[in-house]
């Protein structure tokens, strides 16, 4: 930013754990209750901090509606104890509405306007599905060829990226197979420990003997998506499941290469963040965990969405005078594994580099949460590491990409 007149320090990251939507912890847990309990986290490792100084609550929802509507980004800060005076937005880019809630949080400090701001992203893929509850495209979508793209399901964009990107099924299903491993191997570890706050679950318990409903209480600390039981062998078992690329005659090859098992997982969770200037940071005796450096958002042809990485990661390098070779830690969104390989292949990343503790493939992809979460994984990872600059990078539905970079402190 050419006219920032202050940094923007990252002085709190906590998430939940990712929990499998449909069948896994948090199923029946509202998203705003998950964002209450990152931010309750969040404000735990600020304890100087006055919570009447924070300005605004900037959150990221994919599907603002049902359960998750109401402009969340409000409802949850005050359920979760701020002050009336603490205000709250809800922003909306799908997959990196959370990063993007960071970067416009981060930008109303450096210009100036704010001090103190929280920021994140919640999503709950069980009680609100992928294209909401009543999808209404425009029926101007349909009318040119060349919008109809808007309107392909997230699973066809992987094949048309699988075919003009040449990835393979094997490459993908090796790529899916290391996302797991990496993820299990980092949770042995305990690499998410700084980052994950434990979240309390009640499930009603029916008991048939009494006739009566009672309750057990039970704490999830970890994500529930990796597998340490998956294989090459497993996931090439599995059926492509998204339409099928067509022979010049129009008829399907059965030649599709996108599975569930090299798809990202639809999930639960929440993250957040607060932000704060120089001048909070001295007056609450806060400590940074991390800067904020700079965010790049770029258009892609809706029909292959997942490129969008390509446009927007030399934006964001050019926004912020860095090179790729600054980066030590990148985490690219795992939507899929075709789109993923493509990123890493066009844009010369290091695979080393990129999900080192494993992807949404593995530990799953809470849409509007996916931004805010992964900038605490690459915030802690980048500390561990001594490693100075990260990235957080995904590719956005209806054709977009953004890339968000930190420094550790």
């Amino acid at each position: 930013m050419a006219k920032q007149v202050q940094e923007a320090y990252i002085v709190a990251a906590a998430r939940t754990p990712i929990g499998k939507s449909h069948r896994g912890a948090f199923r029946s847990m509202r998203s705003d209750d998950l964002l209450v309990a990152a931010i309750h986290a969040a404000l735990k490792q600020a304890p100087g901090l006055d919570p009447a100084a924070i300005e605004d609550a900037i959150i990221g929802c994919a599907f603002p509606e049902a359960e998750q509507g109401m402009n969340m980004a409000r409802v949850a800060a005050l359920l979760a104890g701020l002050p009336n005076s603490v205000g709250g937005v809800t922003v909306n880019r799908f997959c990196a509405s959370g990063v993007t809630a960071i970067q416009m949080a981060a930008d109303r400090i450096r210009v100036g306007e704010a001090d103190v701001m929280l920021a994140g992203g919640a999503e709950s893929m069980s009680l609100v599905p992928m294209s909401g509850n009543k999808p209404a495209f425009n029926p101007a979508v349909f009318a040119r060829d060349a919008d109809v793209g808007i309107a392909y399901g997230m699973g066809l964009t992987a094949e048309l990226v699988a075919q003009k990107w040449k990835v393979s099924r094997e490459a993908q299903d090796a790529f899916a197979l290391q996302s797991h491993q990496r993820a299990v191997a980092a949770i042995a570890a305990g690499e998410f420990a700084d980052e994950i706050c434990p979240v309390d679950v009640v499930d009603r318990v029916p008991d048939l003997a009494s006739g009566r409903v009672g309750e057990r209480r039970r704490t999830i600390a970890l994500d529930e998506g990796p597998r340490a039981d998956t294989s090459l062998a497993a996931l090439g078992k599995l059926r492509p499941v998204f339409a099928s690329p067509k022979d010049p005659s129009g008829r399907a090859t059965g030649l599709g290469t996108v599975t569930a098992g090299n798809s990202s997982q639809t999930s639960d969770g929440a993250g957040a963040l607060i932000l704060a200037s120089e001048a909070a940071v001295k007056r609450f005796n806060l400590q940074p965990l991390a800067r904020f450096v700079g965010f790049a958002s770029r258009g892609v042809p809706p029909e292959i969405m997942g490129i969008g990485p390509i446009e927007a990661i030399p934006a964001a390098l050019k926004a912020t005078g860095l090179k790729l070779d600054d980066l030590g830690w990148i985490e690219l969104n795992e939507a899929f594994a075709a789109q993923s390989l493509a990123v890493i292949e066009s844009c010369g990343l290091d695979p080393a580099r990129v999900n080192p503790l494993g992807g949404a493939i593995a530990l799953g992809h809470p849409l509007g949460a996916t931004g805010a979460i992964r900038a605490c994984t690459t915030i802690y990872g980048l500390r561990r590491r001594k490693q100075k600059y990260g990235m957080v990078t995904m590719c956005v539905g209806t054709g977009q990409g953004a890339a968000g970079i930190f420094e550790a402190l």
